[in-house]
């Protein structure tokens, strides 16, 4: 297994398509087909830094070598501090601790009351069109730099 294949693992265990782990990392979309792609055989360091900086629980080692496990222990995110270690999506059974931060008093939102929908009249635009008269080139005049000029007449 080389490093593109661990780093599409990374992918996989992140349920992220290309174009979402490019924005995660911070490059160009682009810039994950090419690494990922036959012609490159390793990714640039600026790539692998900017994965390891947003992706610090994966082990350095691991993603360079193979060697040891994908989750560096050292960085194991099931070690974060348990108030804050909760699912994005609450169930019934997860309950999110009080954080005075987040109190009700504490927000700036204000209830604006009930919504009432009022209906727009669609603006109406009129055209109108205006027969132009076909204009005619009578002459042409070119000056040149040293003061002079020539006249160009059409042929009729």
């Amino acid at each position: 297994m080389d490093i593109k294949d661990r780093i599409k693992l990374l992918m996989e265990h992140e349920q992220m398509t290309s174009a979402a782990f490019a924005e995660q990392i911070g490059v160009a979309q682009a810039t994950i087909s090419h690494t990922l792609g036959d012609r490159n055989k390793y990714p640039s360091t600026d790539f692998i830094m900017k994965l390891h900086d947003r992706f610090s629980y994966i082990s350095l080692d691991w993603l360079l070598t193979g060697k040891g496990n994908m989750v560096d222990s050292k960085n194991d995110t099931t070690n974060v501090n348990p108030e804050y270690n909760y699912s994005l999506f609450k169930d019934e059974k997860t309950e999110i601790p009080h954080n005075p931060l987040f109190a009700t008093e504490n927000r700036k939102e204000i209830e604006s009351g009930c919504y009432t929908s009022t209906i727009q009249q669609p603006v109406i635009q009129n055209i109108e069109y205006k027969n132009i008269v076909e204009k005619k080139i009578t002459e042409i005049r070119i000056f040149f730099d040293d003061n002079t000029y020539q006249i160009f007449k059409p042929e009729k």
